[in-house]
């Protein structure tokens, strides 16, 4: 008699009341019943939910799934009936080789370690000024629009080449279609706008190149299409994801004084910190691929066509990977979150967003020893569930003068 399989009926995107940085409750009852479920998709077709660790890095290292676009099925949305097109041309994340594979060698160059190292000093002077005029404001104040969103802003338009005093112009746009608040039409008006934007940057880089990304792109053999595309890519995962780290990573060190303490006594920590906070509030909730052709996952045979949902953050709370997984540890030495994913896809920003969370983290802390709340917990409003990444519309903290 076949072995029967825990079964997932709706995707679980509602957080236990107080518990902003764990997993719906509902994605780790199933990944105590099992490291795969069975899924139903919006429209009721049948899929899988993977939510433990080991067989997520087994799918994302097999080239037999796929992250094309036009594949894979959405987990809140029916999609029964419509025709999803192809990824635009540099929208890399959600192509397959050889596309993929051009648009990253080409990219991979530009990310360096070396290079990211070299940014390290700008990244502490921006800080540094952020946390000066918070402290001239004086308290209370909002850590997200004071510190968590312009630090990583400033940096990834210096990175690019895109003018800081444009971001209001396309940072609104972007929140748009990130929130997971906005209508269709509304969305579609977004994305529209981000893209001109972006276009208008490319031709004028294109008559004014300079020491950034974008201008090193020059001469390659991308077309301006795709120079507009790997711009929105970059562009919304260097504010978007960044932000909310920022945002959630000091919640939680607000929520776990002793935590923040040891941080401040012994920066020697700071990378596994840094680590370690990735792990605890993994903003990035889910991910997609569709087998190719059939493929045994944990013993199931995921059959051609069908999407599979990768629940990120349900792994980097897996016991069998992570002792004690629900404790903010920064001495943690564990390592190998999913928080950058894994396999071929991995996150080209990762050494960029590593070095911006270290130095960010520490300076907080170190600048500001009696942070805190100003608001009770439960009343720090969160992003809505239907956002594609985690996190809190404001984070109102105090301090004594």
């Amino acid at each position: 008699m076949a072995e029967s399989v825990h079964t997932v009926k709706e995707m679980p995107m509602a957080r236990r009341p107080g518990c902003p940085f764990d997993p719906p409750p509902e994605l780790l009852e199933a990944r105590q019943e099992g490291p795969i479920s069975r899924f139903t998709f919006p429209g009721g077709r049948p899929g899988w939910l993977v939510t433990g660790y080991d067989l997520i890095r087994t799918v994302l290292e097999d080239p037999r799934f796929s992250a094309r676009k036009e594949l894979l099925l959405h987990p809140t949305i029916d999609i029964t009936g419509m025709e999803i097109p192809p990824a635009a041309p540099g929208e890399f994340l959600l192509t397959d080789d050889p596309q993929h594979s051009r648009y990253r060698k080409l990219l991979a160059g530009k990310f360096t370690v070396r290079r990211m190292r070299m940014i390290t000093e700008r990244v502490e002077q921006i800080t540094a000024e952020q946390l000066d005029a918070m402290e001239k404001a004086g308290p209370p104040v909002d850590l997200v629009t004071s510190f968590a969103k312009p630090i990583p802003a400033i940096v990834i338009c210096e990175l690019l080449g895109v003018p800081y005093e444009d971001r209001a112009r396309f940072q609104e746009q972007i929140g748009l279609f990130l929130s997971g608040e906005t209508s269709d039409e509304d969305m579609i008006a977004a994305v529209t706008a981000v893209h001109e934007y972006i276009a208008e940057v490319v031709a004028f880089k294109r008559a004014h190149p300079g020491n950034d990304v974008l201008s090193d792109l020059l001469d390659t053999d991308l077309t301006d299409e795709e120079l507009r595309g790997i711009g929105l890519v970059l562009l919304s995962a260097g504010l978007d994801s960044a932000t909310n780290v920022l945002t959630l990573g000091s919640w939680a060190l607000l929520e776990n004084p002793a935590q923040a303490a040891t941080l401040r006594a012994d920066p020697e920590i700071a990378d596994s910190a840094v680590e370690e906070i990735l792990r605890y509030v993994s903003v990035a909730k889910t991910f997609m691929r569709t087998a190719l052709e059939d493929v045994e996952v944990g013993g199931q045979t995921v059959e051609a066509g069908t999407t599979v949902i990768l629940s990120y953050n349900t792994a980097n709370r897996d016991p069998e990977r992570f002792p004690d997984p629900h404790v903010l540890d920064l001495r943690r030495n564990d390592g190998g979150s999913l928080a950058f994913g894994h396999g071929v896809h991995m996150c080209l920003g990762s050494q960029l967003a590593r070095i911006e969370l270290r130095v960010a983290f520490t300076a907080l802390f170190n600048r500001f020893p009696s942070l805190r709340l100003a608001v009770p917990a439960d009343e720090v409003p969160l992003r809505p569930e239907t956002a594609d990444v985690h996190g809190a519309k404001t984070l109102m903290a105090t301090w004594d003068v």
